[in-house]
Parts: structure tokens; sequence; C-alpha cells
């Protein structure tokens, strides 16, 4: 907007009544391991549960879980490589021994059904030769959440969240999970740790300490 009022329309004293509006920024939800494994149980069919597998097991953003393909899984190095993700940046992504398994029974189901193309889409949608839309795995999400009673807002991207948290808790370097995301900056990861009931439950209130001290000062009975 500055640049059309300031450079095309040539109008400084638009440009100059134009004010940034700042929303403030929520913290997201985040699913237990308990909430995740019975979202996983629930999808509408091993295609979905690979799938939404990937957006927990890797962290993925919808986007990059739809256009992979499958020559992306390098069961050799044990990685997943996401070409042009956000910001048109490729990285490497983590590939468990558990992922890696749901992906071939993926990989074989699609083979029976016809529906996986040599070096083609690893989730095809309603053609072979398209990839699955957003649009589809949020429905599966939303689906899969309401089968396991799970209450909280859920979409493919509170997995990639709950994948960000749940590393945290596991004491896994800040700085590793901001490589595993493809954060370009650190601040973007560290909101995590707001949300991480580990870190929260680690941090001795100044309660606590209080009693305590007042409890080492008591007189002895």
């Amino acid at each position: 907007m500055r640049f059309l009022f300031l450079v095309t329309l040539k109008r400084r004293d638009l440009a100059r009544v134009l004010v940034i509006m700042r929303h403030p920024r929520k913290l997201p939800d985040v699913l237990s391991v308990e909430e995740a494994a019975r979202l996983l149980e629930a999808a509408p069919g091993i295609k979905y549960k690979a799938a939404l597998g990937v957006a927990y097991g890797a962290g993925l953003r919808v986007s990059e879980v739809a256009h992979l393909k499958v020559d992306d899984i390098d069961s050799t190095r044990m990685l997943i490589r996401v070409e042009q993700g956000k910001g048109r940046k490729d990285r490497n992504a983590m590939l468990s021994p558990q992922l890696l398994e749901l992906l071939r029974l993926w990989w074989r189901e699609g083979r029976r059904r016809g529906v996986m193309l040599p070096h083609g889409w690893l989730f095809p949608g309603r053609s072979c030769t398209d990839p699955i839309s957003s649009r589809q795995l949020h429905r599966a999400v939303q689906e899969a959440a309401e089968v396991a009673g799970i209450r909280k807002r859920v979409s493919p991207h509170t997995l990639r969240h709950s994948f960000a948290t749940h590393l945290l808790e596991q004491d896994v370097d800040i700085r590793v999970i901001q490589v595993l995301l493809g954060h370009s900056k650190l601040e973007t990861t560290a909101l995590y740790t707001k949300v991480s009931t580990r870190a929260i439950h680690a941090v001795a209130g100044p309660l606590d300490r209080l009693m305590a001290l007042m409890e080492d000062k008591s007189p002895p009975g």
C-alpha cells in the first residue's frame, strides 16, 4: 500500500495516514501424545493415516505433505526430501522407522489399487496425475478428530505444532527443531516453549520456594 501511494500515485499525504495493524499472536492448540495416537488411528483409510503420519511424524506443512512424491522418500538415508517448501526452500525432514513402515503399507496398498504411479505423487488425489488437495487433508483431520472424540480445534497444522512441542518435551535442541521445521528465524520456533507442558512444569514457582523457605525456618516440634 505504501508503494502504491508513494511511488505509483505520488500521494505522500495518503501514505502518511497508513497505520500498521498488528494481530495478536495466539498460542497454537497442541495434541497430547495419546490424542495424536487416537487421531491417527481414526484416520479414514490407510492413505490418510500415512499422510497425517507424515504431518505429525516429520512436522511437515499440509502443502508439503500434499506435494510429496514417491522419490522424495529416502529410506537409505532415512530422510524425507521437501522441495520448494515455504519461502521456496528445499530441506530434509526426519523419517523414523515407524513412519517408513506406515508409508510402505500405503505404498503397497496404492500399488494394489493402481493409483501409485512410478515417480508420481506419494498421495494422489482423485486423479492419479494430481496430488491430494489441502482441503481433502483438512477434511480427513476433522473427521478423524470427531471419531476420536477430540474436542480441540484440529487441523493438519495442529499435527505440525504437536510434532515440534513433543520434540521439545523430549529435550531435543531447539535449533535442531528449527531446522526440521524449516523456520528461518529461531524466535518462530521458540513459540513452542510457551506451549510445552514439560517446560512449564520444570519451572519451580516462587510460592513453592517461599513455602520451602518458611518450612526450613519453622521451629522444631
